[in-house]
């Protein structure tokens, strides 16, 4: 088994999170010594002109990131005016973080039963969505929630002019066979 490739698709599954050196040890089985050195052959292989990507050390964590002089091509990406109009998973995300401020990627993730990692970057550039600190949840990870730019973008003076969700109650007694369509 190429361990190189595997520990690449570690890297691109951890997504922002990264990995830490005892992580990959723990994953792949190896000394720190074996990852390190496959670290910095993935690493060399990333340095190459024809490449986009590169493993950084950020935190305490090895990430793949893009390159720093490709920065002005991803901008032009996230802001065009086609990628202006929100996509159905935008469109979860910003609701679970609207009622649910703050709250992490995890979390968000665990509420739509799928990775949000891209969705949820594309909405910070936008900014629709922003940083709002550290959780206390093991590994710190960041906070997140709604911005001035969202309540511009869907017309709300503040948060509480969101309509309100159904309570739990109104739910249970609500028939899921019963539709608001009637034959003629």
């Amino acid at each position: 088994m190429n361990l190189q490739a595997v520990l690449e698709g570690l890297l691109f599954v951890a997504g922002d999170e990264g990995l830490t050196l005892q992580k990959i040890c723990q994953i792949l089985e190896i000394t720190d010594q074996d990852a390190k050195e496959l670290l910095l052959k993935l690493k060399h292989s990333y340095d190459s002109k024809e490449r986009g990507i590169r493993i950084s050390y950020l935190g305490d964590a090895f990430k793949l990131t893009t390159k720093e002089e490709h920065k002005p091509y991803y901008q032009k990406l996230i802001l065009t005016p086609e990628t202006n109009e929100l996509s159905q998973a935008a469109l979860e995300v910003l609701a679970i973080v609207a009622y649910n401020q703050p709250i992490t990627r995890i979390e968000i993730d665990e509420l739509r039963g799928i990775s949000s990692d891209y969705t949820l970057r594309k909405l910070l550039a936008k900014g629709l969505l922003k940083e709002a600190g550290k959780s206390s949840m093991p590994g710190h990870p960041n906070l997140y929630r709604t911005t001035k730019e969202f309540l511009d973008f869907f017309g709300l003076a503040t948060i509480k002019d969101l309509p309100k969700l159904p309570s739990s109650e109104e739910q249970e007694n609500s028939d899921l066979f019963t539709s608001i369509y009637k034959e003629n």
